[in-house]
């Protein structure tokens, strides 16, 4: 059946039609979110009382803000799990996917796949599950340390009691930081083991002839060759530990932990806006962080020097 001429799409307009499903909700889900995001930030806002309720209050919320010393406590917290969490990952990765490519050929698959399973894992199961291993008398963890505190000339090194990763100040960063680097270091081993494999072999022959030793190749192919995709995977890690919200939020019960000791800057700006009902402030502390990320994106850029090039 032929459609009527006011009927058919015009082929330069159904490219358009096409996307417009995508479009559309990426403007009601994503561009006015952001958009009412920013707005919000000059206005002082109980959402109780009703849209009408908004008052214009200019700077006022982000002058609170960079007075608040929660706030800061907050940044503080967020860029120490940041970098605990996010400099071992790449540390441990590279390695692990060089040996991985080197080692195994018929069974790569199903090793890269074991170690990317937490990735795509629940987060809450992963809390629920680390909970339980920090548990402070029955937790594997403390069990674990107290076997190897019976270990001669290593019993200096455990505490003899057992240790409150979860309620001690002292302690529940370092508890946040190995969930997220057991959880995202599968991660970087499948990013840095897909670019292990476009390394021409080539290269590695030529040294080999040269008399160039395994840890030379290392440091003089492999690593050159590998720096795009450690750029891209720092970038990754830096956006991604600033943002930080899941993981210390279900271990501290959504309130920070002992002396706010886990509260990130995400899980502030939760608090600011659904407990404290001051969504113009909490709007604004998102901003700034916005601002911290675009920052230390681009140091991280210019510290790459070339960006995406060896």
């Amino acid at each position: 059946m032929k459609l009527p001429a006011a009927l058919r799409l015009s082929p330069a307009w159904a490219p358009y039609v096409f996307i417009s499903p995508f479009l559309l909700l990426f403007a009601v889900f994503g561009v006015f979110p952001l958009c009412f995001s920013l707005y919000l930030a000059f206005q002082s806002w109980e959402p109780t009382s009703g849209l009408e309720a908004m008052q214009f209050v200019g700077l006022d919320n982000f002058a609170f803000a960079l007075q608040d010393p929660w706030f800061w406590k907050s940044l503080r917290n967020t860029a120490w799990l940041a970098l605990a969490s996010g400099v071992p990952q790449h540390l441990v990765a590279i390695p692990l996917a060089v040996f991985i490519h080197n080692r195994f050929q018929r069974l790569r698959n199903g090793v890269v796949g074991a170690w990317f399973m937490p990735y795509i894992t629940s987060t809450v199961a992963i809390a629920i599950l680390f909970s339980s291993l920090f548990s402070t008398d029955f937790g594997l963890v403390n069990q674990g340390l107290q076997a190897l505190g019976r270990v001669p000339l290593l019993g200096w090194l455990v505490p003899a009691e057992p240790i409150d990763w979860l309620n001690d100040p002292d302690r529940i960063k370092p508890a946040i930081a190995i969930i997220v680097f057991w959880r995202y270091v599968g991660f970087n081993v499948v990013l840095y083991l897909a670019a292990l494999q476009t390394i021409p072999k080539d290269l590695y022959e030529a040294a080999t002839m040269d008399g160039a030793s395994r840890l030379q190749q290392f440091f003089f192919i492999t690593l050159p060759s590998l720096k795009p995709m450690v750029f891209f995977g720092v970038t990754l890690s830096v956006i991604g530990g600033l943002q930080l919200f899941e993981e210390p939020f279900i271990l501290t019960g959504g309130r920070g932990g002992s002396d706010q000791s886990g509260m990130t800057t995400a899980i502030y700006l939760y608090r600011m806006a659904f407990d404290f009902n001051d969504f113009g402030a909490a709007s604004a502390m998102s901003w700034l962080l916005f601002v911290v990320v675009a920052l230390l994106t681009w140091l991280t850029n210019k510290a790459f020097a070339t960006g995406a090039r060896p």
